[in-house]
């Protein structure tokens, strides 16, 4: 039975980790997590933690476009998911699969360690939020494979695969890919235990918190289309927490407008790329014309790069490291499509418009009004599409609207040759990494 032995080096990461993190262990067999801070300190570190987040689901998105002269000095790996290649998309070993699972397989250590401690009135609080905050990363880390390397989700087509669903410490445990509709249920579970678990605030953003939680279950909600279910969950989180920061109130001229940890953040997230830097990347021209003059946006976000192209500097980590965790925004605006979708336009447009009145120049902005519910979406969407860019988004969203029929197609020319990738391609599931399917023996995307 073929096993993915790489898995192996997750524990020895962890536990490894742990030692630098924790007290100074005498030997590497007294460092495996024995109590509550141990396990806590586990989850803190945000390089495997919070810095878990691939890349390779917005660089195969239409946010940005790379020039051939910048686009022949990246590596092989990187051309090939800048045009849709069906292999060797991923480096062989230090991929976004293995990071992915390394995040895994750490809050797995956790979970199984924590039931070696008693739950008692002493500790009750620590105990369940350090499960809670293991049971809200295992599933974030899942719901990320399964918008990178599974298709969309769909009740009539449940059960294509997705991704291995990693429950236990053991990494001897032969894997297997799981069906999307089984991986989604997983993380709908562990995401219900987190939200009963977690508190309403976290010492840091960096941790998550119940609001974050219900927050990525309106999400991972929206994303399978179930949109009953997402405005529940969008709006118990902006029952807890519901902040706006004002754009008018920013500097637009600085390198990084936006700071990080700000009062929108819900869970604080990030992903690194050398191809979507704002020194390479160039924002989709299409894209940037959506902002009119009065939109703050239109100078937050973006670097004028005084040839005619723009970068991206409206990251909510403050620097060139690329938001992906939860905030505010988010969640405002899947509320306001989950209403439209029911005919509540009013409400609907009430959310929008409270967005955009924190977005538009003071006293230029004019409300939003319809009575026409496909009217409505369309502005919904619209916002969505200037408000939520460059967040790892843009990928699931295509992949969730074209399964409503929007039919959305990406194209680039490089040295004069277009390369194209079709509305619900099978090719919207990622190639995983050769290496692991070499290992563990698992069926490969198409």
């Amino acid at each position: 039975m073929k096993r993915l032995i790489f898995l192996g080096m997750f524990l020895l990461l962890a536990f490894a980790s742990c030692k630098k993190f924790l007290d100074a262990k005498s030997n590497q067999s007294q460092a495996i997590p024995e109590t509550l801070p141990d396990l806590q300190a586990l989850l803190d570190q945000y390089q495997h933690i919070n810095y878990a987040d691939g890349n390779a689901a917005e660089v195969s998105t239409d946010d940005i476009y790379l020039t051939d002269a910048d686009l022949a000095a990246r590596t092989e790996n990187e051309r090939n998911m800048y045009t849709w290649q069906r292999s060797n998309i991923f480096l062989q070993d230090s991929n976004e699969w293995f990071y992915n699972y390394r995040a895994i397989n750490r809050t797995n250590v956790v979970l199984e360690s924590i039931r070696k401690i008693d739950r008692n009135a002493g500790n009750a609080f620590e105990w369940d939020n350090v499960s809670g905050q293991a049971y809200y990363l295992r599933a974030k880390n899942h719901l990320r494979g399964l918008y990178v390397w599974g298709n969309a989700y769909d009740e009539q087509s449940g059960s294509e695969l997705g991704v291995p669903l990693k429950l236990s410490a053991d990494f001897n445990e032969p894997s297997t890919r799981a069906t999307v509709e089984a991986g989604y249920a997983q993380v709908i579970s562990d995401l219900k235990r987190a939200a009963a678990a977690l508190p309403i605030k976290a010492v840091h953003v960096m941790r998550p918190s119940r609001p974050a939680a219900f927050a990525l279950l309106a999400r991972t909600y929206w994303s399978m289309r179930r949109y009953e279910l997402s405005l529940l969950y969008a709006d118990s989180c902006l029952l807890l927490k519901s902040d706006l920061l004002d754009y008018n109130l920013l500097n637009a001229s600085a390198a990084y407008p936006i700071g990080q940890f700000n009062a929108e953040v819900l869970q604080d997230s990030y992903f690194t790329s050398p191809v979507l830097n704002n020194a390479r990347g160039k924002i989709n021209p299409s894209l940037y014309a959506l902002y009119d003059a009065n939109d703050l946006r239109r100078t937050i976000f973006f670097n004028d790069n005084k040839n005619g192209t723009f970068g991206f500097k409206g990251s909510y980590e403050g620097n060139s490291n690329f938001f992906s965790g939860l905030a505010v925004n988010e969640v405002l605006l899947i509320r306001s499509e989950s209403l439209a979708r029911a005919g509540k336009l009013l409400e609907a447009l009430s959310d929008l418009n409270r967005l955009l009145r924190n977005r538009y120049r003071k006293n230029t902005f004019i409300e939003k009004s319809g009575a026409d519910q496909k009217e409505v979406l369309d502005m919904v969407l619209l916002e969505r599409r200037k408000e939520l860019l460059l967040r790892g988004l843009r990928w699931v969203d295509v992949k969730r609207l074209n399964r409503e029929g929007a039919g959305i197609s990406f194209s680039r020319s490089v040295k004069g040759t277009v390369y194209s990738l079709k509305a619900n391609s099978s090719a919207f599931a990622l190639p995983i990494p050769e290496r692991v399917i070499e290992i563990a023996g698992l069926e490969q995307n198409l």
